[in-house]
């Protein structure tokens, strides 16, 4: 609606207006020295947006270079108790930000608002990080940053197997999603407790790939026996994340298609939501009074996740296995199998292959059902190599009850 120019110079006063804004309202602590307020940071984000409209970059140096020196001199000048640098530092960055919001306005503004919020919540976090979080916890974060950046960009991004579908970049990535989902439920454990922390952790956890949170949710199972219920709660909302996030591949896909699958999907989320509430209470009556969290539980669990990321490639060579057994021709078969490693893949393929005319909508609606039958295959395999039958068994009939449903209704 707005041309480049005017979006840039508005985005970059929004964002000077912004984090000034809590500036100035941490400016009425008396012990927090404050370099700037919100008139401060508003006009040194348009300067930086200013400095912008000359021709090169001499003009943004030399308007640096003095907001640099400004920095300095609060700094110099600050005779608070707080002698952090988060102000001045703050200020510089908001002219850097008011500069480049002329450039790219939606990335600056997103960059801002990042900004604003860590502001906003840094006693949250100073607690979090002080308090909640131990010493043992940070260095497995901080090794999950290392597998992250160093280890996994090492890893070849090529098949080494005859069937080429063993890809060792693709196994270090489910190993380090692994890991990651497993700190994620386990920070979330920390900080809200077992009883609300893993199901929030499960949830969300679905969105990015409920197998591997079936996996991490077990791990902590057979770590902490009491966690067995919260646990297989948490696993059966992360296929309540799964039902909804194939509503919204199959809406960007080929929209036509949501109507058919909109009543399957929903019971498909229902059901799990129902049982993972059943378990839910059920630990919440089992669990009072009790310290179920073990003492010596870490964020990281290595040897879990290698042994996810080898079930789920002992799945993958079996999928290929039965393509081939199959053969390639049949298109349902072919995302059915897809199914086995990652549901949404398969279902977008249905919903692309019925928008050109290959499938009919019937028979996508009921490739996606096959592709969500395999995929739950290999979550309850997962399931089971991670925890046991035990918690297997709590995941078992929900599954089956919510495929069941949604095949009834495409049926009828």
């Amino acid at each position: 609606m707005l041309s480049d120019t005017i979006a840039g110079w508005l985005v970059s006063l929004g964002i000077g207006l912004l984090i000034g804004l809590e500036r100035e309202r941490r400016k009425l602590d008396p012990s927090f020295g404050a370099a700037g307020g919100v008139r401060t940071h508003a006009v040194v984000a348009l300067s930086g947006a200013l400095a912008m409209q000359f021709t090169g970059l001499l003009m943004v140096a030399i308007g640096a270079a003095f907001i640099g020196a400004l920095v300095v001199v609060a700094y110099w000048r600050d005779r608070s108790p707080d002698t952090g640098v988060t102000s001045e530092v703050t200020l510089f960055t908001t002219y850097l930000l008011g500069a480049y919001a002329t450039v790219q306005p939606a990335l600056a503004a997103a960059i801002g608002v990042i900004v604003a919020l860590t502001l906003v919540l840094r006693e949250a976090l100073h607690r979090f990080v002080s308090r909640t979080l131990t010493q043992r916890e940070v260095l497995d974060l901080m090794l999950l940053a290392a597998a992250v950046l160093v280890i996994l960009p090492l890893l070849p991004d090529r098949t080494i197997d005859a069937a080429g579908v063993v890809n060792p970049r693709k196994v270090g990535q489910l190993t380090v999603l692994m890991l990651g989902i497993n700190a994620l439920g386990h920070v979330a454990l920390r900080a809200l407790g077992p009883h609300r922390g893993l199901p929030v952790a499960g949830f969300f956890g679905g969105f990015i790939s409920s197998v591997a949170t079936i996996g991490a949710m077990g791990a902590k199972a057979r770590a902490a026996p009491g966690l067995l219920d919260v646990a297989a709660a948490a696993a059966l909302c992360s296929s309540v994340a799964t039902g909804a996030q194939v509503v919204l591949v199959v809406s960007v896909a080929n929209p036509s298609l949501v109507k058919g699958w909109l009543l399957p999907a929903a019971l498909m989320a229902v059901i799990p939501a129902v049982a993972a509430w059943w378990l839910w209470r059920r630990s919440a009556a089992a669990q009072i009074g009790k310290d179920v969290e073990p003492k010596d539980s870490r964020a990281l669990q290595p040897f879990h996740a290698l042994a996810f990321s080898v079930t789920v490639t002992a799945m993958t060579v079996l999928a290929a296995w039965l393509a081939l057994r199959f053969g390639d021709s049949g298109a349902q078969v072919g995302i059915g199998v897809g199914g086995f490693v990652d549901a949404h893949s398969a279902t977008a393929s249905a919903a692309v292959l019925a928008a050109r005319g290959a499938l009919s909508e019937a028979q996508a609606l009921q490739a996606i059902l096959w592709a969500l039958c395999a995929n739950t295959l290999t979550k309850l395999v997962v399931a089971y190599a991670a925890a046991g039958n035990a918690y297997l068994q709590r995941l078992l009939w929900p599954h089956l009850v919510m495929l069941a449903a949604a095949a009834l209704v495409l049926l009828a």
